[in-house]
């Protein structure tokens, strides 16, 4: 039941490790559920969720599953082009471009997927619930709607 986030070298951050029990005759069977979210810290990310009935194969599978569903994220320089609002189920979050400097002031698990980016000046706020696997759902919904300048330009086929 930690929301504590483990970092590796390969850029895959462990961001919940659930432990569920199951009552049988003989006591509890355990079964543990882990969040995963990975990135290669220049614009690309994804999350994953796996269940095993041991944290390490909880964790391999959330792995496979976060480097199968990796998007591409519009960064410019260290921080994101526009204001933006991800929502899931009953989670808002909002992501607000910063100034070089500032860092990034996010909560652990919003923190999690926007180091994975590879985005280093952000500001955010989380509305609505705080259960870590909706809002990394939320931001990456956030993230996916993230558009450049020059992306909006070759959309409307017009110079801003």
């Amino acid at each position: 039941m930690s929301s504590a986030e483990v970092k590796n070298d390969s850029g895959e951050r462990v961001v919940q490790i659930r432990r569920c029990a199951c009552v049988v005759k003989g006591g509890r069977r355990f079964s543990f559920a882990a969040l995963v979210v990975t990135g290669d810290g220049h614009g690309r990310v994804g999350y994953g969720y796996g269940k095993a009935i041991e944290v390490p194969l909880a964790v391999d599978k959330a792995t496979k599953q976060s480097n199968r569903s990796q998007m591409s994220v519009a960064v410019v320089g260290t921080t994101i082009p526009h204001q933006v609002i991800g929502e899931f189920r009953s989670s808002r979050v909002l992501l607000l471009p910063a100034k070089p400097g500032t860092g990034i002031i996010a909560g652990d698990c919003v923190r999690s997927v926007v180091e994975a980016v590879g985005i280093t000046d952000i500001l955010t706020k989380a509305y609505g619930s705080t259960n870590p696997l909706n809002l990394v759902k939320a931001t990456m919904e956030a993230l996916k709607k993230l558009r450049t300048r020059e992306q909006i330009e070759r959309l409307r086929g017009v110079s801003l």
